[in-house]
Order: C-alpha cells, then structure tokens, then sequence
C-alpha cells in the first residue's frame, strides 16, 4: 500500500503518518525509487495510534503503549499503570475545566451586559 492508500484505511492524514514515521513511531519498507510502501502490520499500527492519539495519549505514551503491545512478556498491570496516570491528568483536567465554567458562569451573571462601560468581566481579567 502506498502513503495515501493506508492513510484512507488507517483513518489517517499522509502528514500524520509521515511524522509518525520521522519520530519512530512506524517504519515502512522503503523502493528502490524512495516510495514508502506500508504492509498490513504498518496499517494495524497506524490504526493502534490513531485510537490511541483519539484517546489523548501523547505520543511518548503511544510509544510506550506499542511496546507493551508488542511485548509478549508485558504485565497488564503496566498497561493500566500508564492508562491510570492519563485517566488522572483527565480528571484534573476535566475539574480545571469546571473551574472556568463556574467562574465565567459567575462573571457573566454579574455583568449587566447594557450600554454602559462597566464591566466585571473586563474588571476581573485585568486584575
């Protein structure tokens, strides 16, 4: 398969899958000619980072996700350790997020949004 031709299987844009391949992520057979071409478990892999990019794995976190993959000795349990600690930067995330929801919530009310000049919105990301 060719760059384009995985892409559209893998769910993936070629830029995505050529900067896969400069990190090292992934490495495609390369022709005599310079062409990529992309075999069936390059395509199964393209489609392990897109899932786990979507997730919100970083890419040194795909890394280490493919490894243990690929590792037949690995525990489960460093499979959760790692899925653990981004689920946590989820929730803390997620509470950052409801945070500054409350607080634009609270500043929107105080805001009488008329024609005069006054306004606890501007006043409070002055401060």
């Amino acid at each position: 398969m060719n760059i384009s031709e995985v892409g559209k299987k893998a769910g993936l844009p070629p830029k995505t899958i050529r900067f896969y391949e400069e990190i090292g992520l992934i490495n495609p057979r390369r022709e005599a000619n310079g062409y990529r071409v992309f075999s069936e478990p390059d395509l199964h892999r393209l489609a392990f980072l897109r899932r786990a990019r979507a997730l919100g794995f970083s890419v040194e976190e795909c890394r280490q996700l493919l490894a243990l993959y690929h590792d037949e000795t690995r525990a489960s349990a460093d499979v959760k350790a790692l899925a653990r600690e981004h689920l946590a930067r989820i929730d803390a995330q997620l509470e950052e997020l409801r945070q500054m929801r409350s607080t634009l919530v609270d500043l929107i009310d105080a805001c009488a949004g008329d024609n005069r000049p006054d306004c606890p919105i501007l006043r409070d990301l002055a401060r």
